[in-house]
């Protein structure tokens, strides 16, 4: 299927879960196993493409030059530094191969004023390989001032300096622009806002065989990464009517807020009326403004691998990373920036005993400037029972393995830690009598075994796997709201100031490690071809998660039973409840697909499930009374969801083909999280030009 980004693409592997804020181009976080979106580590062709502290957005990302996306389950920061607590998801380049110039061509247009337009050039000549690419997408979406577009670069050169030697460079450059309409649901009124991004990711590196058994690989890579949020005006209904002017200060002005809405959660729960939209002048809101976030990474990597004996290969590696990253807004006169040098030294093992019993051990002995030293091991086994063969059990094989990581906190958790704000307005008390502590790096454990067996001479293959996490350090916050609860040093008027400068700020909620939960579970996956032209491929996850810690709970006595509740229900506003699965991670997840292809034609259906998931409305102390009757039980607060996709293409000679693609062919509007309806059936049809040498003739 010829899809325009990966969003749809992740929801089909196993123990995935892909959760976007919205319709095209909206923001989108990965969870991989019931870890947090920020403990992965996204790569493109080996160049670290996350933000300082792991965060990253999938919603802008094309699919143009991409060849593969792999994703990896479980903590690799043995091999990859810290940042891959939960996985990696690999992204690679393709290269040129033909000897002569190839050229591809297509061309599309869609509903909801949708059209895409690519171009890829590439090909081989001596020693040289080569490959570039554009491609422009936009769309309307179907949501009011919710218009999106981007625009991405590509190219992959290679020279073959000698028969042992190459270089390599690699870049992907990509601006996109998309309406921030907000959680439609809950207003009725699309917010002024627009976002936009400037992101490149660009390397070169040298391979060497130097002997046999001694290969050697050097790389640089850099990122640059440019976010920029924008609001014209303050969009919504001046409740109460004719107060929203004002100079900042008084606290007495009113707010803009939504069209009056009905909220509903699970088990007949609902909620009514107008939630806050946007902050008054007389609140400390103020308009236009402008937010810019800048993330940049300079970074050099060497690994080098040798085979000591046909079945042993001792591995050692080397990272540096330098990454400075800033936070701007000047109508509130913020400008945080921060410069983090970090170090990794890794070493490993890969070996067999008589090709049936295959080990990896590795570590990762890391020097990171915020959290300081650190280890993180990797142990993992794997023995054939039976030996893949013809007949109807046709190969065995169970796995097993052990392995920790840990991520660096990101810039906003730095900037925004409660720790530093009750340090730096009197509250030393607060901070001993709850134990609260500088932002540290959130931790991971994992244990995961399982099988694979093949049947009738590998035509049928099926995976299981069990795997327990323990997620510890992890980071959550707590509403700027309690500052009168955590700051009673500070005089009601002084709470006041505090707790609206915070909110202009945009600092809702403050952050600290004072969250912990655990997440076990099974995947099973089945793979089978029918004939010559028929492939199905289909897997499930069940996924059981738990907080054993959260601030909100473990301090509720010591705030006075502050936590809000929901008809006597508590409800963790900002995060989860001891006891409570964390937000966004459904119990069970599912995929389907199904592929024929013969000379001409090529079809393919995907589909892709979830239960219900625990979430927030996160509107707490939204309602025009600035109290809770706009938040809902946590317990299942987001829809469960059926996205079914159906894909054609048809040659119709050898240098032109046509095609068409639909997606979500139930118009199912509860993809998304509460509040976000989701994109509705949508197609799209095109042209795809390929010429070749072999196609001109």
């Amino acid at each position: 299927m010829l899809r325009s980004d990966l969003v749809s693409v992740l929801r089909l592997m196993p123990g995935t879960i892909s959760v976007q804020e919205g319709q095209l181009g909206a923001q989108t976080s990965l969870f991989i196993r019931g870890g947090n979106s920020d403990a992965n580590k996204i790569l493109f062709d080996g160049i670290d493409a996350g933000d300082l502290g792991n965060q990253f957005d999938f919603g802008p990302l094309s699919t143009t030059a991409v060849e593969r996306a792999e994703i990896y389950r479980g903590p690799d920061s043995s091999l990859y530094g810290a940042g891959a607590g939960s996985g990696v998801v690999s992204l690679t380049t393709p290269r040129g191969t033909t000897s002569y110039p190839s050229v591809l061509l297509q061309a599309e247009a869609g509903n909801l004023s949708t059209s895409r337009e690519e171009l890829e050039v590439a090909g081989a000549h001596n020693k040289l390989d080569y490959l570039g690419a554009f491609s422009w997408l936009q769309t309307a979406n179907n949501l009011p001032m919710d218009e999106y577009h981007v625009a991405t670069s590509a190219a992959n050169i290679g020279w073959q300096l000698s028969g042992n030697t190459q270089i390599r460079a690699t870049a992907h450059y990509g601006v996109d622009a998309t309406g921030v309409p907000n959680a439609w649901d809950f207003y009725h009124i699309s917010d002024d806002r627009k976002e936009g991004d400037q992101d490149l990711y660009a390397g070169a590196s040298l391979e060497n065989q130097t002997t046999p058994d001694f290969h050697n690989r050097f790389q640089y890579g850099l990122t640059r990464k440019r976010e920029q949020s924008q609001q014209w005006y303050p969009a919504g209904i001046c409740i109460p009517a004719g107060s929203c002017d004002g100079a900042f200060d008084t606290f007495t002005g009113g707010n803009f807020y939504g069209l009056p809405v009905t909220i509903k959660g699970a088990n007949g729960y609902s909620a009514v009326g107008p939630a806050l939209l946007n902050y008054s002048a007389a609140n400390g809101g103020a308009y236009p403004n402008r937010l810019d976030v800048i993330n940049n990474r300079d970074q050099f990597l060497y690994q080098g691998d040798y085979r000591l004996t046909p079945h042993l290969i001792l591995l050692a590696g080397f990272h540096y990373e330098n990454e400075r990253a800033a936070e701007r807004e000047p109508v509130y006169s913020i400008n945080e920036a921060k410069d983090r040098t970090n170090y990794d030294y890794i070493f490993g093992a890969h070996g067999d005993f008589k090709r049936r019993l295959f080990y990896t051990l590795g570590m990762d002995v890391m020097h990171y400037q915020l959290i300081g030293n650190g280890v993180s091991p990797h142990a993992g086994l794997s023995y054939y029972v039976l030996r893949p063969h013809k007949g109807i059990f046709s190969g065995t094989r169970l796995n097993a393995s052990f392995s920790q990581g840990i991520r660096e906190p990101k810039l906003t958790d730095e900037i925004g830690s409660l720790y530093d704000v009750l340090e730096q307005n009197g509250g030393q008390a607060t901070i001993q009598q709850m134990n609260i502590s500088p932002i540290e790096g959130p931790t991971t454990r994992t244990w995961e075994g399982g099988g694979e067996q093949a049947f009738w001479s590998q035509r049928i293959l099926f995976r299981t796997t069990y795997f327990h996490n323990e997620f510890g350090r992890a980071i959550e916050g707590v509403g700027a709201g309690l500052v009168p609860a955590l700051l009673p040093n500070l005089t009601a008027q002084q709470q006041q100031t505090l707790e609206a400068t915070l909110q202009s700020e945009n600092a809702y909620s403050l952050d600290l490690n004072s969250l912990a939960f655990r997440a076990q579970g099974v995947e099973a996956t089945v793979e089978s071809g029918v004939g010559k032209y028929i492939f199905f491929r289909g897997g499930y996850t069940y996924l059981d998660s738990v907080v054993q810690r959260s601030f909100s709970s473990d301090n509720a006595a010591l705030l006075g039973g502050y936590a809000p509740t929901f008809d006597g229900i508590p409800v963790g506003i900002y995060s989860p409840l001891k006891g409570a699965r964390p937000f966004r991670r459904p119990p069970h997840t599912g995929f389907f697909t199904a592929s024929y292809a013969e000379k001409n034609i090529t079809a393919v259906f995907t589909s892709a499930f979830s239960s219900r998931s625990d979430d927030s409305t996160f509107l707490g102390y939204e309602d025009v009374n600035q109290l809770n009757s706009l938040v809902l039980p946590n317990r299942n607060l987001d829809w469960g969801y059926a996205k079914l996709d159906l894909g054609a293409s048809f040659k119709l000679c050898s240098w032109l083909s046509v095609y068409g693609q639909a997606e979500n062919l139930t118009s199912n509007r509860h993809i998304a999280p509460i509040g976000y309806p989701s994109l509705p059936f949508n197609f799209r049809a095109g042209l795809r030009i390929e010429w070749t040498k072999a196609a001109s003739h």
